[in-house]
């Protein structure tokens, strides 16, 4: 396993970081901390959360469990110190927690202290904004966002009260580092600069969508990412499943992300199927699992700190932390050039 710097810390995590969002709806808490075990045991070090997992289905019944089902895990292991913690507080708009109420200084300590106790440690190291209270173009929102209607000194005054306080949980051990989540460049470039100015809290991360089928972070987010030393924390890099290859030829399996959400979050469309059939046909040409070369590939990207993946079981889970020893050759690189150009944006 190789690790990076996260940012301009003392901390080095795993490239590949374990994702959790599905223990709680499609994974047990038992089938949870076997994964846990199994990832620690071949050289994982990062597991990543947040206060509103688990998904599939999204209720405001299991909101917080899979805090809760780490935080099992974490206290009776005795290996807190083995792991870098990630979480983040939810942003605007998501009904099942707090009324969907916007990141404040109030939200921040009322979502940092439930996941402390759920999570049963006393602090953690990458405390994230999930979302900005000011909207985001991730999650195919980008077809149709705006920004023209935001209003940049009440977003500024906004960041600057937000810093401030995250600065008290800093200095007071509760939090070590502050990232951000489906933030844009000009969002990113803000927080930095404001930290710059007021010697408050950096943002040493950004976690966005990324993977061969969603390449937005290529462009201004990687030069921004490159000068400012803001890695990316890529989620999705299998594209929900897709990437993986269990759903070509338009099939639903059991107990699949797709068999709770239909159109896995916008991503079904008439436009993927030939990309996707594409990357599938590169993998077979040069003898690749197909989850393997998508995880390989995002971990060759210049920009990467941390590849963010899931799995519901340990099949999967045994697959995906095999592609840390893949290299992908010369012919392979090439040939996903070529269908990127193909297929620059299929969702």
């Amino acid at each position: 396993m190789r690790y990076n710097q996260l940012g301009r810390t003392d901390i080095k995590v795993s490239a590949l970081c374990l994702g959790s969002m599905t223990w709680g709806s499609q994974n047990t808490a038992p089938e949870a901390h076997a994964q846990i075990d199994m990832a620690l045991d071949r050289g994982v070090n990062f597991i990543d959360t947040a206060e509103m997992y688990p998904v599939n289905p999204l209720a405001k019944e299991t909101q917080g469990d899979t805090e809760r089902i780490l935080g099992d895990w974490i206290g009776p292991s005795g290996r807190r110190q083995d792991i870098i913690l990630a979480t983040k507080v939810s942003g605007k708009g998501y009904m099942n927690v707090r009324d969907g109420a916007p990141i404040t200084p109030n939200s921040i300590d009322l979502a940092l202290d439930a996941s402390l106790r759920s999570l049963k440690t006393d602090y953690i190291d990458l405390y994230q904004l999930h979302w900005p209270n000011r909207g985001s173009y991730m999650f195919r929102q980008n077809w149709t966002y705006d920004a023209s209607g935001q209003d940049s000194d009440e977003v500024l005054d906004h960041m600057i009260e937000v810093l401030q306080h995250l600065e008290k949980y800093r200095d007071g051990g509760k939090i070590r580092h502050i990232g951000l989540s489906n933030e844009s460049a000009w969002g990113t470039m803000r927080w930095l600069s404001i930290a710059a100015a007021q010697d408050l809290p950096r943002m040493v991360s950004v976690q966005n969508e990324y993977s061969l089928l969603c390449r937005h972070f290529d462009l201004d987010m990687a030069e921004v990412a490159h000068h400012e030393n803001v890695g990316l924390l890529a989620f999705s890099p299998l594209a929900a499943g897709l990437l993986s290859g269990k759903y070509q030829g338009d099939i639903t399996p059991d107990r699949s992300r797709r068999s709770h959400v239909a159109n896995l979050g916008g991503r079904i469309c008439d436009t993927m199927w030939p990309a996707l059939d594409a990357y599938m046909n590169i993998a077979a040409k040069h003898d690749l699992k197909p989850a393997q070369m998508a995880l390989a590939w995002a971990m060759t990207r210049p920009f990467m700190t941390s590849t963010i993946f899931g799995a519901t079981n340990i099949d999967q889970l045994d697959v995906a932390l095999a592609a840390a020893d893949v290299t992908l050759g010369a012919e392979v690189m090439e040939d996903i050039a070529t269908t990127y150009r193909q297929f620059p944006m299929p969702f």
